[in-house]
Formats: structure tokens, sequence, C-alpha cells
């Protein structure tokens, strides 16, 4: 991080993973709303871990890029062995990779071997990965004063959120509205860093009064006043509060466009067997009738059948 391609690939990593989570609880909920049960991660027809497998991939490579990639000696420590200070934020956000990467690589283990306690430790998992990506972005080396503070200050709420939920979906694996929220939070997120990326490094979108400043290698955004600085955060905060209203209009859309969907398909197949059921019935009493043409007795099931439909009529 700490360049605009530094919050942007993650951003929409998050963005990605919290709109496939979306579609497939939706989806599930839809089809099945009497029996539905959340997924931690959804496995694909085609290869069953890409989802963790895709984690794992992004998590690496945001692991490269902080330590070895991104460095100018292409490794973050000083000739002596030590952290330099102006390496630190390196280290802690690929720390926040490196849990994300723990978490998909034993979700695939505990999906293989299968234990009682599957679903409950792989949300366990997810929750300690948006543990420590609070942990670390609560307590940033960064800067936490100016307008970086306050965009990473308000991408913390979205991270309890994430978090929250992560561990009520332990005790309420059956709640729609516990998944519905927190595959939201995670698509808040990635849309939030992908905003931060751009309005932070991109001269044309710095708030008038403030720049871009080189310090210890790194572009920070600084204001000339402090009412140059409040009148930044406030715009940030501004822009937190559209991106809320977007994200809410969007998902309500989303979720009425994919209920009325599938709930259509689930209703086409109940009406279909409804049919099938009336049919087997209409072709019972027409041999019924044949027989009775024939001079057989009736079915004893139909004449049982008769004198319960009048006795409820009496």
């Amino acid at each position: 991080m700490g360049t605009l391609v530094g919050h942007v690939a993650p951003g929409f990593a998050f963005f990605a993973l919290g709109f496939w989570h979306l579609f497939n609880h939706i989806k599930l909920y839809s089809l099945h709303p009497n029996s539905y049960t959340a997924f931690p991660w959804f496995p694909s027809s085609k290869l069953r871990y890409i989802e963790l497998f895709l984690i794992m991939i992004g998590s690496s490579v945001s692991v490269s890029m902080e330590l070895f990639i991104g460095p100018e000696r292409h490794q973050p420590l000083d000739p002596d062995g030590t952290i330099p200070s102006n390496h630190l934020h390196n280290f802690e956000h690929s720390a926040i990779s490196m849990t994300f990467f723990t978490y998909a690589a034993f979700a695939i283990v505990l999906d293989k071997i299968s234990p009682k306690a599957k679903y409950s430790l792989t949300q366990f998992l997810g929750a300690v990965a948006f543990s420590q990506q609070l942990f670390l972005f609560h307590l940033h080396s960064a800067d936490h004063m100016g307008v970086e503070g306050q965009y990473h200050l308000l991408l913390q709420s979205a991270i309890v959120v994430s978090l929250a939920t992560t561990l009520m979906g332990i005790g309420l694996p059956k709640s729609f509205m516990v998944s519905f929220i927190r595959s939201l939070s995670i698509l808040y997120q990635g849309l939030w860093l992908i905003v931060m990326g751009y309005m932070l490094w991109t001269p044309g979108l710095i708030p008038k009064g403030c720049f871009i400043h080189s310090e210890e290698g790194h572009q920070v955004v600084r204001c000339s006043s402090d009412e140059a600085l409040h009148r930044a955060k406030s715009l940030v905060n501004i822009q937190f509060s559209w991106a809320l209203i977007a994200v809410t209009i969007f998902a309500m859309v989303f979720y009425l466009v994919l209920s009325k969907l599938y709930g259509e398909k689930v209703r086409y197949s109940t009406l279909t067997r409804e049919d099938d059921l009336e049919l087997e019935e209409d072709s019972d009493d027409v041999e019924s009738q044949k027989e009775s043409k024939h001079g057989e007795p009736k079915s004893l099931i139909h004449t049982g059948r008769g004198y319960a439909v009048m006795d409820i009529e009496r």
C-alpha cells in the first residue's frame, strides 16, 4: 500500500469477494428460503477452491510487493538486520495479507478433512483475519492525523461490521441478514480502498489548500493550514456518506432483481409439481370411472377419500 495501485488493487479484490458472496447468498436464500444455511466461502462448479486459491494468490502477491518488490534493495531490512522506520507500514500490511492467506489455506484443509466444527472454525479464521486487519489499521504507523488518517478511520468502521457479522455467523448460520450485511461490508471495504487510492494519490483530486508531500520515501497529503485540513476531513466524511448511500441503493436493487429472478424459478418449479399431481389424480379418476362402467367395484381408496371429504364438509 502507500500508493494508488497499492490501494486500488486490494480494493478491487475486496470488492470482487464481497460481490461474489453477496450474489451467492441472495441466490441461495431465494432458492431455499426455508432451509437456507450460510456458507463461509462458495465453491465453483469447475474448480471447487477457486475463491480460496485467489485469496491465497492475492495475499502472496501483496506480501511480495510489500517486503521484496517494493523496497529499493528488494528486502525490507537495514544492513544490521533491523526494521527501518520507513518500512514499518510494509510489515503491517504484509501481516494482514499473511492472515488472510492463513484463513484461505486452513479453509481448504478443513473442507478436505471435514471435522464436525468445520463451519465454526472457518468462520473463526475469517474473524481472526478481520481482527488483524482492524488492529493494524487502528494502530497504523502511518499518518493518523492528516487526510489519510481520516480515510483509515472510516475504513475501520467497515472492518468492524465485517468482524462483528463474521462472529455472529458462528452462532447464527441460518441468518440471511447476517450474511447479507457481512458480504456488503466486505464489498464496501473494497470500494473505500479504491476511493482512497484515487483521492490520495491523484494530484487533481487533492482538496483545496492541501498538497502531496514526499516524506521518508512515501507520498502523503499535507494541508497548508488547520482550516484546510478541517475542510479536507469534512470532504472525506461526505465522500464516505455518499458511498454508503450508493452501496445501499445498489444492494437493495441487486437483492430485488435476484430475488425476482430466482424466486420465480422456485415458484415455477412448485407449480409444475402441483400440476403433475393434479394430472395423476385426474388419470386415477378416469381409470376408476372406466372400471365402474364395466361393473367392477370402485377402489376403496377413492370411496374412503370421498367419505372423508363429505365428513369434513358436514
